[in-house]
């Protein structure tokens, strides 16, 4: 329990660590800003001597005492440690020259890694910004859900670095955000990311047996019933992760290439017999 909890907040001490070098490294000083209360901390630090990681703290610490009761409080905690690592790696990193001066490389790099790290402290169960506090408290209120007020104070921040900094900083802005957004999906959920296959043939038998010898992967069958002709039938359901999702295609279409076949994504899996088998 102790070593799961240590590992947890390593992660979250090297994820906010590589947010204070996206930050302070790449996109700052090409005048590239991120999301939420991040970007608005960044234009606030590039408008006066003030560090980036005073900001940072003073801009989230308000908003993580009002959400305290809304988002708990291993969160709450978690996110504040999160917040004051990534506020202090900013500090220490001002001083050090940028990789680049080239806004696109800056983009690119910067998103990549800001990504990442955002990403790490969120699988540890932590976050490094408040703008979904806000958006859960604003929502209470609101006839909008939380992702529709975090799209809106993200679009508005995002499209206020194009009056400040001028249009193409804001399209920058606007690519690192999307790049982040993407890399914090693969490090939350991890490159093998889990998908739920149902799969409906009358060579259900065959089509399973041949997906547990060629793809190592246990499958269950269930009974269904079509609801036009009211005929029984077996359904295999099967968990995979998305590599292998190619090869199941294959596998069926060997079998029976008019077979019903529906994949959905699953962020996790425990227990049970998930576990791949050897196959040779």
């Amino acid at each position: 329990m102790k070593s799961a909890i240590v590992l947890r907040f390593i992660m979250m001490i090297f994820g906010a660590l590589l947010v204070s070098v996206a930050l302070e490294i790449f996109l700052v000083p090409n005048r590239i800003i991120d999301g939420g209360i991040t970007g608005i901390s960044i234009m606030s630090s590039l408008f006066s001597d003030w560090p980036l990681g005073i900001f940072l703290t003073l801009f989230n610490l308000p908003f993580l005492f009002l959400g305290y009761k809304q988002i708990g409080k291993t969160f709450a905690i978690s996110t504040f440690f999160s917040i004051i690592v990534m506020s202090l790696g900013t500090y220490f990193l001002h001083p050090v020259a940028p990789l680049t001066t080239d806004p696109l490389l800056g983009t690119v790099f910067g998103g990549v890694i800001l990504g990442i790290g955002v990403g790490l402290v969120i699988r540890a169960g932590g976050s490094t910004d408040g703008t979904e506090i806000v958006a859960i408290l604003l929502s209470k209120k609101s006839p909008f859900s939380v992702g529709e007020v975090v799209m809106f104070i993200n679009v508005f921040i995002l499209s206020s670095a194009g009056f400040v900094f001028g249009w193409d900083h804001a399209m920058y802005s606007l690519i690192a955000y999307y790049i982040a957004f993407k890399l914090i999906d693969v490090t939350n959920e991890g490159m093998d990311q889990s998908k739920s296959v149902w799969i409906i043939s009358e060579q259900y038998r065959d089509i399973g047996d041949a997906l547990t010898q060629r793809l190592g992967r246990g499958v269950t069958y269930l009974d269904g019933e079509g609801s036009y002709s009211g005929e029984n039938k077996k359904v295999i359901f099967v968990v995979i992760t998305r590599l292998e999702e190619a090869k199941l295609k294959t596998i069926v279409a060997e079998w029976d290439k008019d077979a019903f076949i529906a994949i959905g994504n699953i962020h996790d899996v425990k227990g049970g017999r998930f576990k791949k088998k050897a196959i040779h």
